[in-house]
């Protein structure tokens, strides 16, 4: 069943217009009558009947509440150190599929912008988290900030319950050791490093602030792939991937 996203709600009635309104009638070609279920952007899903079609949006009856989700248990904060080219277009859709539900770019010594202000793709990328996050029906649209020094996120990721930082130099201590030593876990962030990877002096701080630095191996992973990697270990380990025994 077709899964569409809006704010547009009033007593039961839900409306949908702009391009999701353009793909519900001229591409999925969807009728008066047809089902659909409908996300109030806050985490809810409905299940929704086509009211009405008409040239500017579509009008939706919201029938019931759809319960449960198809969330992880775990909630991930992705620390991203920003990447070169368009290399975060790629990992904030992944993330969003993967279960992310909030992502933060970041700072650090060795990442080549080195400023706030010349981060100007936000609105780009919550675009393609919100068509990632219909494509892999999720029911939570994760959050984007602008992006945070080193130093800011040494005090965000109080936030979570541990940082996690994949580190190319990390030696035996990884997820598994991680999983002996924590059996449960309900919310982490994951801190990656960019192309350059993390300085020495970044690791030594991290580790001082209580920071799990791990090995993912012995191969050393481009920034993307290291992110991705992470995240689907912390969601066999602790999330949503494992199934159940």
């Amino acid at each position: 069943m077709h899964k569409f996203f809006t704010d547009e709600i009033e007593n039961s009635v839900a409306t949908i217009s702009g391009d999701d309104h353009k793909h519900l009638s001229r591409v999925l070609r969807l009728k008066e009558g047809d089902s659909i279920i409908v996300n109030d952007l806050n985490g809810v899903d409905y299940l929704a009947r086509i009211e009405r079609i008409e040239k500017q949006a579509t009008s939706v009856e919201l029938r019931e509440k759809i319960q449960g989700s198809n969330e992880s248990c775990l909630d991930i904060t992705l620390y991203q150190g920003l990447p070169k080219a368009g290399k975060m277009d790629l990992i904030v859709q992944k993330a969003t599929e993967l279960g992310v539900n909030r992502i933060v770019p970041v700072i650090t010594e060795r990442v080549v912008v080195k400023s706030s202000s010349e981060f100007k793709k936000l609105d780009r990328l919550k675009r393609i988290i919100l068509e990632a996050a219909k494509q892999s029906k999720r029911s939570r649209i994760p959050d984007i900030e602008l992006p945070m020094n080193f130093n800011e996120v040494l005090q965000d990721m109080k936030k979570n319950e541990i940082l996690i930082v994949p580190y190319e130099n990390a030696e035996n201590y990884g997820f598994s050791a991680l999983k002996k030593e924590l059996c449960e876990l309900r919310s982490c962030g994951i801190l990656i490093g960019p192309e350059g990877g993390f300085t020495d002096e970044e690791i030594a701080s991290l580790r001082v602030k209580g920071a799990k630095v791990v090995t993912l191996g012995g191969r050393i992973l481009r920034t993307e792939t290291a992110g991705f990697t992470a995240i689907t270990m912390a969601q066999l380990l602790y999330g949503d991937m494992g199934g159940k025994i």
